[in-house]
């Protein structure tokens, strides 16, 4: 097995076990192991109103350093697209947000993620939520087809962003956007530096650097990037709101 691909399956097996678990009655949090949520990561970070709407099984599922949905700005009648959905707590938020005219996908990888979705699905009544399985890097939708595309703490546990940016900027419309909460490296940690702080499955080792991370997004075509930190997750790696746009179509 490749470096890249063991990588891939330790994700799948950790949030993996993080869906049993929540499924079993106990809760998750991006880590190196099944642990309870910090102030970091998980729920922690939504708003107690926003909480309370939601099954209890897609709070307990939040892996996420960040609220994605709290900074993309969605509107009704939106097409929303979120990566590394998990347990479906941005998607449900996301399609409240956009109302019955609008349409909120979930993507993920992991079997036991998108079967505790589903049943999220089910239990908040929602009809406009659709739950996809594939991988970030691939995504399974035609182009220019989403209207916003968020995720929260999953870009960095990808081993080909580059793929991920360019088939982000495929799937949106012109004018499209990205609400995105990634963890984010200070510019002066070397990758060594990055994974002493923590290992690749718990959102740490893989995560870019601030101009890593805009070089990507601009390589793949992505204009007014902004990338702010929030807070700290380990010495010098932040959990940061990431925006940017897909340029209008030109007549």
């Amino acid at each position: 097995m490749s470096d890249n691909a063991e990588l891939r399956e330790n994700v799948r097996r950790r949030y993996a076990a993080a869906a049993v678990q929540v499924t079993e009655g106990g809760t998750a949090c991006c880590g190196p192991s099944v642990i309870e949520a910090d102030d970091n990561f998980g729920s922690a970070l939504y708003a107690e109103g926003e909480r309370d709407e939601l099954p209890a099984e897609a709070v307990a599922a939040s892996l996420g350093c960040g609220n994605p949905t709290a900074v993309a700005d969605l509107h009704a009648g939106e097409r929303v697209l979120d990566l590394g959905s998990g347990g479906g707590i941005d998607v449900l938020l996301s399609a409240r947000r956009v109302g019955p005219t609008g349409r909120a996908y979930g993507l993920d990888m992991t079997e036991e993620m998108l079967a505790l979705a589903l049943e999220n699905r089910k239990k908040a009544g929602a009809t406009n939520v659709e739950f996809l399985k594939g991988a970030i890097e691939a995504i399974p939708l035609p182009a220019n087809t989403i209207d916003v595309v968020i995720s929260n703490c999953v870009v960095n546990l990808s081993t080909d962003k580059p793929a991920v940016f360019a088939e982000t900027f495929r799937v949106l419309t012109p004018g499209g956007r990205i609400g995105i909460s990634d963890v984010v490296a200070d510019d002066t940690l070397t990758p060594t530096q990055r994974a002493e702080r923590g290992d690749h499955a718990g959102c740490i080792a893989g995560a870019l650097s601030f101009a890593e991370y805009r070089r990507g997004l601009e390589a793949a075509g992505f204009t007014g990037i902004e990338i702010t930190p929030t807070h700290a997750v380990a010495d010098g790696m932040h959990s940061a709101l990431v925006r940017a746009t897909k340029p209008a179509a030109r007549n």
